[in-house]
């Protein structure tokens, strides 16, 4: 089902700074973030695509029904970090090479699919989408765990496109903070089922990146 032939399969992400800051920060933060993966990742069962795995932390979430996980990580140096998890995890994963707007297997190989903290940074979000819909099998499920657009102030949405015009695409590795996931995955064809919004922390005041949203989609069955 992997094309390792692909042209996706160079690097098509370089932010090695970033990547480690990354791997640090996120790695601290899993005595909370756990739970949402948990929440993520509950239920699923056999083929599942996983875009922007970044360092893997998703995979010990999986629950033992999953067949197989394909793990799609374009950054080098998150896709190490990743190989690293996938050999503690008791589900089989596979961490490939690719970005999401040419993702390196056959179509309709999935039952499933995965974007947990990606969108965000994907160059070209209809895409990544489409693609993402060329790979899910006829009513294939979606999981998604976004951050993005402020739903509550008008004043931080704002903000965050300021942000996004400016200085924090550059500094955090190609994020964006003003995107809104649900309307992109609508736009795509997806057809959202159950989801919730959220703010981390749920305490406190927000920043730019604490406006996240948990949910499914489906890929419309064939008529």
């Amino acid at each position: 089902m992997l094309l390792r032939n692909s042209a996706a399969g160079k690097d098509a992400v370089h932010h090695p700074l970033f990547a480690r800051f990354y791997a640090r920060m996120s790695q601290s933060g899993e005595k909370w973030m756990g739970a949402y993966r948990a929440e993520l990742l509950a239920g699923l069962s056999g083929r599942v695509i996983e875009v922007g795995a970044g360092n893997g932390l998703n995979f010990p979430h999986y629950p033992a029904a999953v067949s197989e996980v394909v793990a799609i990580e374009p950054e080098r140096g998150l896709r190490q970090h990743a190989v690293r998890a996938a050999l503690r995890c008791e589900v089989p994963v596979d961490v490939v090479p690719g970005a999401a707007e040419a993702l390196p297997v056959k179509s309709e190989g999935f039952d499933a699919a995965v974007l947990s903290l990606v969108l965000c940074s994907v160059r070209d979000v209809p895409r990544a989408l489409a693609e993402l819909g060329r790979v899910l099998r006829p009513g294939g499920e979606l999981r998604f765990f976004e951050h993005g657009r402020a739903w509550d102030s008008g004043a931080m949405a704002k903000v965050q496109r300021a942000l996004d015009a400016t200085v924090w695409p550059h500094l955090f590795g190609g994020c964006h903070v003003a995107r809104d996931p649900v309307a992109a995955l609508r736009e795509a064809g997806f057809e959202p089922g159950p989801y919730r919004r959220f703010r981390l922390p749920e305490q406190g005041l927000p920043t730019p990146v604490s406006y996240c949203v948990l949910g499914t989609a489906r890929r419309p069955a064939a008529d």
